[in-house]
């Protein structure tokens, strides 16, 4: 496993549409270790390829106290419920803003290996998934808060 550089706010690789995986191969597991390196080193919560530099269709989840969740080729079935919250990015340092997201989500997947599966997140989870899953389609959360957060309205969390 290898830490990548994380890509910042300003690089148009971020704004741009991720292309599905075909291939799930070594390659696509190099960089699924490498994303759960970098996000664990970096205090992430959850990583998508962009933030990489990569535009393909992989994201890892891992909300406290749960295993990290791989998405390969992911999608939202069905949302329920919605919540305001407080969410940032590894790729959008030092802002923090309030977003609307889903307070549950139904989404298809693959793994590593290419098997798909179905899984059910809620709460914080359904929020994390929701904020990597935009990653993919150009999407940072900027593009969605209600409002940003003055470092004073921080010092709670």
């Amino acid at each position: 496993m290898a830490m990548r550089n994380i890509v910042k706010r300003g690089d148009e690789t971020l704004a741009k549409k991720s292309r599905p995986v075909t291939n799930f191969d070594n390659r696509l597991h190099v960089l699924l270790d490498d994303m759960l390196e970098t996000m664990h080193k970096t205090d992430g919560v959850g990583i998508a390829a962009p933030q990489v530099g990569v535009l393909r269709r992989a994201v890892i989840v891992e909300p406290p106290d749960q295993e990290p969740l791989e998405l390969i080729n992911g999608e939202i079935l069905s949302m329920e419920g919605e919540a305001e919250g407080t969410e940032g990015c590894l790729s959008v340092p030092g802002v923090w803003g309030i977003v609307k997201r889903p307070t549950k989500v139904t989404c298809r997947a693959q793994d590593r290996n290419g098997k798909t599966f179905t899984f059910t997140a809620t709460g914080f989870a359904a929020r994390i998934v929701c904020h990597e899953l935009d990653h993919l389609e150009g999407i940072l959360f900027t593009d969605k808060a209600e409002r940003f957060l003055d470092p004073d309205e921080l010092e709670g969390d």
